[in-house]
């Protein structure tokens, strides 16, 4: 017979329970400040991540220069600025001309209303406002919120500013210390952990710099075909567009492929209204055609990336992290791909006939065959 004492203990909770609902509250509590600190630091996080991939970037030039006896600040200083320095003179240069034909196709804007209102009222009877009193209607309607608009741009523009302050300024402390950042790293480290560490470095550095090859391929090639266009279409200043066009659209995240294409749509449409709209539906095609054939192949061939894992990345990183996320996607994946073949053991393939491209060779361990007979067997 159970004695009354152990019925009462029976009905009693485990000792360890409020101890485990008190460790869940803490989690819980670290979680959500965790959260907000980062949701809180996400300029920082971004200027950091930024700076990184800049700082692996530069790292190959500054260590070339560094073992035939620069110092290493002043290599990096070097590099920054002449990075810098080509950045500015190709603004200077396409800036220039941008807003030539800006201007000019502002002079053109009346004649080109005139020659519309003529059109629609000979072709269809309608008639439009004059421009004296159509400007005047927008004035009322849209003077205040683009007034707000201009003043927005500015503070977004100081904004941009500071941000390329802080991630110059971090690029270039983590270029310039770069061994003995790594080591202080290191040293916290055991030795196994310390290869694995340097060797994730490694990997990192080798696919942003694979990163940077495919999009001066990319870059290339928009600009050929962009010429090509141009020059059929009669554009004038055809060559030093369809650069501007191809270097803008490579490496502006996102929005690069609107302000690339903007500069010869302009002066496009200084030549004629339907030279303009051919050259816009000619960026629009094109840049669809890049990002649902070129760009994957590309990066399959210097970053060893599938086809498919590099749009879906692409898209992936985009929707989750913005411009800045589609931008890096593909050194990322690429790294995680790399760093992952490391751990991950991989066996000898069945024969099945879904494994077979009607090649003559079998298929290696990630998919055609491959040149080494012994790398379908090894681990990692």
């Amino acid at each position: 017979m159970r004695s009354p004492t152990a019925s009462r203990d029976a009905r009693r909770p485990p000792a360890w329970l409020p101890r485990a609902l008190l460790m869940t509250l803490v989690a819980v509590f670290a979680g959500v400040l965790v959260w907000r600190a980062l949701t809180q630091l996400g300029t920082v996080i971004t200027i950091i991540v930024v700076a990184w991939f800049l700082s692996l970037a530069m790292e190959p030039v500054v260590r070339w220069l560094a073992r035939r006896g620069m110092r290493r600040g002043v290599a990096t200083g070097l590099v920054m600025f002449g990075g810098l320095v080509g950045t500015a003179a190709i603004l200077a240069v396409f800036g220039q001309l941008f807003v030539v034909q800006l201007i000019d196709l502002f002079e053109d804007v009346p004649a080109l209303y005139a020659e519309l209102t003529e059109f629609l009222d000979r072709t269809f009877g309608y008639a439009l406002p004059t421009s004296d009193r159509l400007l005047s209607q927008l004035v009322d309607s849209w003077g205040s919120d683009v007034a707000q608009g201009v003043i927005g741009v500015g503070g977004t523009i100081i904004g941009a500013l500071f941000i390329l302050a802080a991630v110059l300024l971090v690029a270039f402390y983590m270029v310039a210390q770069g061994p003995a950042f790594r080591a202080a790293i290191c040293r916290l480290l055991a030795p196994d952990r310390q290869r694995e560490v340097l060797r994730i470095w490694e990997v990192s550095q080798e696919q942003v710099s694979n990163f940077l090859i495919s999009r001066i391929v990319l870059a290339g090639i928009a600009t050929l075909v962009t010429f090509g266009y141009l020059t059929v279409a009669k554009v004038p200043y055809a060559l030093p567009l369809a650069a501007f066009t191809g270097i803008v659209s490579q490496f502006v995240p996102t929005v690069g492929t609107y302000i690339g294409g903007a500069l010869p749509v302009a002066v496009a449409l200084s030549v004629s209204p339907l030279t303009g709209v051919g050259v816009l539906i000619f960026i629009v095609a094109y840049q669809q055609v890049e990002n649902l054939l070129l760009a994957p192949r590309i990066a399959a061939q210097t970053m060893s990336l599938n086809a498919a894992v590099a749009f879906l990345a692409v898209v992936a990183f985009g929707a989750v992290f913005g411009a800045l996320g589609a931008f890096l996607s593909l050194p990322v994946v690429a790294t995680i791909k790399a760093v992952s073949g490391t751990y991950l053991r991989r066996h000898e393939l069945v024969d099945s006939a879904l494994l077979d491209d009607g090649s003559d060779a079998a298929p290696g361990p990630d998919g055609p065959a491959s040149d080494d007979p012994a790398g379908a067997g090894s681990d990692g």
